[in-house]
């Protein structure tokens, strides 16, 4: 404060000034710069092999095309920063130093970005599994445990395009019967040769509600030609899904996360609005990069399939995966027996009732949901003189018949596991394995929604979405530098001495946040006033 009362403030330097050097962007980007870790990995692929294609791969005349490691670090970088429209990608290149020193100062316009990433699905998703491999061989994913989970991601569609079929039959209904109205009224005003306006604006009517209904009938025919409840003008794969709030446009992400260090090991896109045929696909995937021939696989009880399961215990896979009915079955008075109250007897191949009558198989067999089950019925003489029989019929039904999968065996055997102590502690550990990556997804990073269109380009923005999550995981465990050091490595095809500098690296992280810990708790037990003496 100066004795006139004039406050002082820092003043900068002149907008007009000239210097004698001017610092390059090489010396205004840290060493420690994320950028660099985009540039050392990047660098290392190897983009024959990725058959990416771009405008010049296509378009053999005119000005050479952008290379497609200098768009990939782009979108990497984006995706790190929650940038990912094309048009703001497009504005960061050209202020942003960060980028520009990614770039090289070179610009490609939005539309020569957004292409790069609607053309390439396939090479994405290489590029996720390839780095997923990488992660496999530093010996940071096992496979020992592996979490999968599914998340609804909001499609580039809105509900106000979509058709489905049973609404479309009930406004054909719904038109049939204003038309009718409207023809009624045509005829009374017609008799009594009155009101020539209300006579003109029904015939208009009639009229709209003809094209509307023509409309809806071609909407008709083409989801009846496709095969389909519903469909979606915008993007064709895109289905709605249902949460508890509201439904939505939607596509099904699914992940499978090891549980060493919480690491995605494989990822998929499902067009359905339930987990229920997910289990084998991701568990196939899963094994494919682990190679661990010991892997288990757990879920929540929205993966419970016995078909699922039954194809994972063919594959040799271990699956823990909790049933959709409870053990406990609710006491409710004037309720009826449930099926966990008839008990299968494997020796003689039968059911025993609540009232010790034995329901046997008999020759014929049904199909449900394509799965054979057999048939087992007690004679309905016994049924019709049974004390128990209000608690197990209804009063048309005459005897009472079981339906059996023809391999349950393998579920009952299945049903037995879950019983263990083993199994019932992966189930409660499940959700702090898998359900952190799509916090951090939706959340922290903003990646709740695909840009793309359709399930072929859908699948390769998840898999973008999903490497970058792993790449900013593993700059997040050993750091920049170190990271620099694995891409010199990878350059050499050389992993084995850096796996060791990694875990080294890892161990001592461990063993300080241990240290760390045992000294917050320590400060914890100490009382508030004595903490700062």
């Amino acid at each position: 404060m100066t004795g006139s009362g004039v406050q002082m403030y820092r003043r900068g330097q002149q907008k007009t000034a000239t210097y004698v050097s001017t610092p390059s962007l090489d010396e205004l980007v840290d060493e420690n710069n994320i950028v660099r870790a985009i540039e050392a990995y990047v660098e290392t692929l190897n983009i024959s092999k990725l058959n990416i294609q771009t405008r010049r791969s296509i378009i053999k005349e005119g000005q050479p095309a952008f290379h497609p490691k200098l768009l990939l670090k782009i979108y990497i970088y984006g995706y790190l920063n929650k940038i990912r429209s094309s048009r703001k990608l497009e504005l960061e290149i050209n202020r942003n130093i960060e980028m520009m020193w990614l770039t090289q100062g070179l610009t490609p316009s939005y539309k020569t970005i957004s292409n790069f990433r609607k053309n390439n699905p396939k090479a994405l998703q290489t590029i996720f599994r390839e780095f997923s491999i990488l992660l496999k061989n530093l010996k940071l994913i096992t496979g020992d445990l592996v979490a999968i989970d599914g998340a609804f991601l909001r499609a580039n569609a809105s509900k106000n395009t979509l058709i489905m079929k049973n609404k479309v039959k009930k406004d054909i209904e719904k038109i049939d019967e204003d038309i009718k109205n409207y023809m009624t009224l045509l005829e009374t005003l017609d008799k009594e040769d009155k009101n020539i306006t209300k006579l003109k604006i029904s015939k208009e009517q009639i009229d709209k509600l003809l094209e509307k209904k023509e409309q809806f009938q071609k909407d008709l025919d083409m989801l009846e030609a496709l095969g389909k409840e519903q469909y979606n003008k915008t993007d064709k794969d895109a289905t709605v899904m249902s949460k508890p709030a509201h439904n939505l446009m939607a596509y099904n992400s699914q992940i499978a996360v090891d549980d060493t260090y919480k690491f995605i090991v494989a990822t998929d896109i499902s067009t359905n609005g339930h987990d229920l045929d997910q289990l084998h696909n991701m568990s196939i995937k899963t094994k494919k990069i682990t190679k661990n021939q010991d892997m288990i696989i757990t879920a929540d009880k929205g993966y419970y399939s016995s078909k699922e399961i039954k194809k994972c215990i063919e594959e040799g896979i271990e699956v823990i995966v909790p049933p959709r009915a409870t053990a406990k079955t609710k006491k409710i008075k004037n309720a009826k027996f449930s099926k966990n109250q008839f008990i299968y007897n494997h020796k003689e191949d039968c059911y025993i009732c609540p009232n010790n009558q034995k329901l046997k198989k008999i020759a014929k067999q049904y199909e449900r949901n394509g799965r054979m089950l057999d048939v087992y019925r007690v004679s309905s003489s016994h049924c019709k003189v049974c004390s128990l029989k209000k608690n197990c019929l209804s009063n048309k039904t005459p005897n009472k018949q079981m339906y059996r999968w023809e391999y349950e065996n393998l579920i009952d055997e299945y049903s037995a596991k879950m019983d263990t102590p083993q199994a019932k502690a992966i189930v409660k550990k499940r959700g702090s394995i898998v359900e952190h990556p799509f916090g951090t997804i939706k959340r922290t990073l903003g990646w709740d929604h695909f840009l793309v269109r359709t399930k072929k380009k859908v699948l390769g923005e998840n898999a973008l979405i999903m490497f970058t999550y792993n790449f900013k995981r593993l700059l997040n465990l050993i750091g920049i530098t170190l990271f620099k050091k694995l891409c010199e490595a990878i350059k050499k095809n050389n992993l084995s001495q850096i796996r060791e500098e990694i875990a080294e690296y890892i161990l001592q992280f461990e063993v300080n946040l241990g240290y760390f810990l045992k000294i917050f708790l320590f400060l914890q037990n100490i009382p508030k006033k004595m903490r700062y003496l």
